[in-house]
């Protein structure tokens, strides 16, 4: 194994996780899947409604139950869903998520994306984001594998694990706007911080060790990674 695999590796969501749930993407994502559901099953707007929120909760992703039930093509599924949503339009280069990245010390730890979308959805937004030099890799649901793995399941934690070559649990950090995916994430051994947005309530019980409202608070939780803290941010903007 490598010296470049022996570091940490900070794992980073995409959806809702790098870009505010504001943009209301998932929110025009769910309108195509549903409307997905109503063209190629011939369902109701309500039936479709239910069986794609039936699959969701079952597999993690719609189209897992999709191709599981109904023999739907995957990855035409994937042009008729993430690859139409006008992207484009919605999301723009954000200067301070840059900056961010940029002073996480690479000497420390290494960064990977880590997402249930398809590689051509996950590539497109971190390129609108200008920010996708600054990964190693991604680890994709890859909808035109035979079987499908995607967050929670154990599965996709281990190809992530994997193709980022991290051996140990204890090595993986991972930020996740999922409940599910950062409890999952916690109980396989990695250090997870769930990102809630601004709007959101707090959970009745904290899904994993670390709970954010905003990337910028992972120098507080995580500052071994970090070349600036916060506190000598604030004394900057003070000028002292």
């Amino acid at each position: 194994m490598s010296d470049m695999s022996q570091k940490p590796v900070l794992f980073f969501d995409i959806d809702n996780c790098l870009y505010p749930k504001s943009t209301k993407v998932a929110h025009m994502m769910s309108d195509l899947i549903d409307k997905y559901f109503q063209t190629h099953l011939a369902l109701s707007q309500k039936d479709a409604n239910e069986l794609h929120l039936r699959y969701y909760k079952d597999y993690g992703l719609a189209i897992e139950g999709l191709v599981r039930h109904h023999e739907v093509d995957a990855l035409e599924y994937n042009r008729k869903v993430d690859d139409a949503l006008p992207l484009e339009d919605i999301i723009k280069p954000n200067p301070s998520l840059r900056s961010l990245l940029e002073d996480i010390d690479r000497s420390k730890v290494r960064l990977w994306l880590f997402t249930n979308a398809y590689i051509t959805h996950g590539r497109r937004v971190v390129k609108l984001l200008e920010i996708e030099d600054l990964f190693e890799g991604i680890t994709y649901c890859d909808y035109s594998a035979e079987r499908f793995v995607c967050k929670p399941h154990t599965d996709m934690f281990e190809k992530a694990m994997k193709e980022a070559e991290v051996a140990s649990p204890q090595d993986c950090f991972f930020v996740d706007d999922s409940y599910l995916n950062t409890k999952a994430a916690q109980a396989l051994g990695w250090t997870a911080a769930h990102l809630l947005d601004k709007s959101d309530p707090d959970p009745e019980h904290q899904a994993c060790q670390y709970q954010i409202r905003s990337l910028e608070e992972l120098r507080d939780i995580f500052p071994q990674f970090f070349k600036t803290s916060s506190l000598d941010l604030k004394l900057q903007s003070n000028g002292v």
